[in-house]
């Protein structure tokens, strides 16, 4: 399972989908909403972790008259390993280099 390269998108998505629980799961405008992305960043890099095996997706089961299915996306275990070792990682170095904490 190949890494994602760590652009400031990818990080808010992998955010995103770390802080995603069963009552209040990720679907595609919700990560789009709270990564502050467009849509035409945020599926790409879906699209990509979905690729490397990080995330699993799947369409809501319950009808929602007036609105199409959402697709929700959720990290797989490996991929929630992978994506807090390289985000753990990166703020290491951050740190050895001096860049104040967070994740820009």
């Amino acid at each position: 399972m190949t890494a994602p390269r760590l652009t400031k998108p990818t990080i808010a998505v992998l955010e995103v989908l770390l802080a995603a629980t069963d009552e209040a799961p990720a679907w595609g405008l919700s990560i789009c909403r709270d990564a502050d992305l467009g849509s035409g960043t945020v599926y790409p890099i879906l699209d990509r972790l979905l690729e490397r095996g990080w995330v699993t997706s799947r369409t809501e089961a319950e009808p929602h008259p007036g609105r199409p299915p959402r697709r929700y996306y959720e990290l797989t275990g490996a991929g929630r390993a992978s994506a807090g070792a390289a985000l753990e990682a990166r703020r290491s170095r951050r740190a050895r280099l001096g860049f104040a904490g967070g994740a820009a």
